[in-house]
C-alpha cells in the first residue's frame, strides 16, 4: 500500500474530472479522511423532505423504503429525464397503503430534463435519493452536497476512473460536514452478513483470510431494444440513455453496475485495502443488438501475502444463477449464499457457527435497514458517511474492468492514475439531442484504457 499522501483541500480548487489525483493514485481511499462529523439533529415534529431524482425501478424501491423509515417524511419533488417514468413511479408509491399518503408531489415539482436534478435541489427539500443511471452520479453527488443535503447515492459511485477522482474531490470538500451519506452497497447493511463478517474479521474463527471466491450469476438484464425501433430524430444520448444498461459510459457494464456488490464484499471482508493488482477475463458470449459492454468476468484480486480473492461475473439465460461467498482461512471457511443462512466450518468439514434468529423472527430486509439507519442518523445527528468505501469498491470494480477489456495485468496505481473517461464532452452539459459514438465492445489485447494495454 502507498504511503503517498493526500493532496490538500487548496490543491483541489482548480482540478477537473480528469486530471485530479495523478499524485495521489495509490492513496487508501478508504482510510482518506475523517467523514461525517456529528450535527444537531432533526428534531422528530419537523417533517422531512425528500427529493427523488432517477425514478426507475430502484429507484422507485428506495422511494419507498425512504417513506417507510420515517414517520414525518414526505416525497416533495422528483425529476427524471421522462416524464412517463415519473407517472409511473409516482403511481406505483401512491398505490401502497401506509407510504401513499406520504407522497406530496405536486405537478409543479415534477421536473422533467436534464437540468431537472438543480429543481428539485432548490425546491426546498432536506434529503435527496441519487438513483439516475450512475454515470450522472458524480456530477449529482457534488451538486446535492452543494446544496447542503443529506444523500442516498445507489451504487455505484462512478462509471470510470475520472468519475471516481470526481467523487474523491467531492468528499474531500465535504469532509467533516454535519450530512448523511449512504450507498446503497445493501449487503453492508444486511444484518446476516455483518454478523458472518463480525465472526471473520473481529472474532478470528476462520483464522487469516487465505482466499475469497464470490460468485455473481444471473439472467440477461435490460437487454439493448433493436435499433430499428429507435425514433427518427431521436439523438444519440437519449437513445443511449432509454438503453442506459447496454453503454458503459452510463451504466459501467454488468460488473461495474451490478457484481459490484460483490466485489464491495471482497474490499469488505479484506478491511477495504487497496489490492496490489488484478488480473481479468471476460467477453461477450452473446452479442447484442447494439452498445459495448461485456456480458461475463472473471476477476482475480490479489492481496499481501499471496491472497487472491475471485469474483466470477455472468449474465445469461439458462445458466446457473448464484450469488455466493465462500471466504476461505486458516481454521475454515464461511459460506454465504448457498440456498441457507450464513455459516462457517471448520476444515474439517464440521459446522461451527451458523446465523441464527429466533423461531417465528424473518431476517430484517437489508434495503429498508439502510434507510433506517440513514433517516436515523439525520434525526439524532449522527451521521453516516460511507463516502470512502463507497468509492474503494468503484474503483475495485472498474479496475477490473479496465484488466478484462485490455486483456493486461492492472496494478491499483495504474487503475487510479487511468486517464479514462467516458463522458460525452462537458459532464454538466450533456444534452439529449446530442450527438455520441461511443467505443465498440473491448478486444482484449487490442484495446487501450486511459494508457493501459496497447495503443
Amino acid at each position: 500500500m502507498s504511503n503517498s499522501k493526500i493532496p490538500s483541500l487548496s490543491s483541489l480548487k482548480d482540478v477537473d474530472r480528469r486530471n485530479f489525483m495523478k499524485a495521489a493514485g495509490a492513496t487508501a481511499l478508504a482510510a482518506s479522511y475523517a467523514g461525517a462529523a456529528r450535527g444537531a439533529g432533526v428534531d422528530p415534529d419537523k417533517k422531512l423532505k425528500v427529493g427523488f431524482i432517477g425514478t426507475g425501478g430502484r429507484g422507485t424501491g428506495a422511494a419507498l423504503q425512504a417513506l417507510t423509515a420515517d414517520d414525518n417524511v414526505e416525497l416533495w419533488s422528483v425529476a427524471d429525464v421522462f416524464q412517463d417514468r415519473i407517472d409511473t413511479s409516482l403511481a406505483t408509491l401512491a398505490k401502497d397503503k401506509v407510504i401513499g399518503p406520504k407522497v406530496n408531489v405536486d405537478s409543479s415539482r415534477q421536473f422533467v430534463g436534464m437540468d431537472a436534478y438543480k429543481k428539485v435541489l432548490d425546491s426546498g427539500v432536506d434529503v435527496v435519493l441519487l438513483t439516475t443511471t450512475p454515470g450522472f452520479r458524480p456530477l449529482h453527488l457534488r451538486a446535492a452536497l452543494e446544496a447542503g443535503k443529506h444523500v442516498f447515492a445507489e451504487k455505484p459511485m462512478a462509471t470510470d476512473a475520472a468519475g471516481v477522482r470526481h467523487v474523491y474531490e467531492t468528499l474531500k470538500m465535504f469532509e467533516g460536514a454535519p450530512l448523511s451519506i449512504v450507498a446503497g452497497f445493501c449487503w453492508r447493511y444486511s444484518p446476516s452478513r455483518v454478523a458472518a463478517y463480525k465472526q471473520v474479521m473481529e472474532e478470528g474463527l476462520i483464522g487469516d483470510v487465505t482466499s475469497v471466491y464470490a460468485t455473481y450469476y444471473s439472467g440477461h438484464s435490460k437487454p439493448h431494444l433493436d435499433p430499428s425501433e429507435r425514433p427518427a430524430g431521436m439523438g444519440d444520448v437519449e437513445w443511449q440513455i432509454r438503453n442506459w444498461y447496454n453503454y458503459t459510459w452510463l451504466g459501467g457494464g454488468g460488473l461495474v453496475e451490478q457484481a459490484v456488490h460483490s466485489v464491495d464484499k471482497i474490499g469488505w471482508v479484506m478491511g477495504d485495502a487497496n489490492p496490489i493488482q488484478c488480473r481479468a477475463t471476460g467477453g461477450l458470449a452473446a452479442p447484442q443488438l447494439a452498445g459495448n459492454i461485456f456480458d461475463h468476468y472473471h476477476v482475480a484480486y490479489e492481496y499481501p501475502n499471496n491472497v487472491w480473492c475471485h469474483l466470477a461475473s455472468r449474465k445469461a439465460p439458462g445458466c446457473l444463477n448464484e450469488n455466493a461467498d465462500f471466504v476461505r482461512g486458516t481454521k475454515g471457511t464461511l459460506v454465504i449464499g448457498r440456498g441457507t443462512t450464513p455459516y462457517i466450518e471448520d476444515n474439517s468439514g464440521k459446522q461451527i457457527w451458523s446465523y441464527r434468529l429466533p423461531r417465528g423472527e424473518r431476517e430484517p430486509n437489508m434495503y429498508q435497514v439502510e434507510h433506517d439507519e440513514f433517516f436515523d442518523s439525520i434525526r439524532t445527528g449522527n451521521h453516516i458517511n460511507n463516502g470512502p468505501r463507497m468509492i474503494h469498491s468503484t474503483m475495485m470494480a472498474i479496475m477490473g474492468r479496465m484488466s478484462a477489456h485490455t486483456g493486461q495485468e492492472v496494478t491499483w496505481d495504474q487503475a487510479m492514475a487511468a486517464q479514462e473517461d467516458l463522458f460525452p464532452g462537458d459532464e454538466s452539459n450533456v444534452q439529449m439531442d446530442q450527438s455520441y459514438e461511443p467505443a465498440p465492445v473491448a478486444i482484449p489485447g487490442v484495446t487501450s484504457i486511459g494508457g493501459l494495454g496497447k495503443a
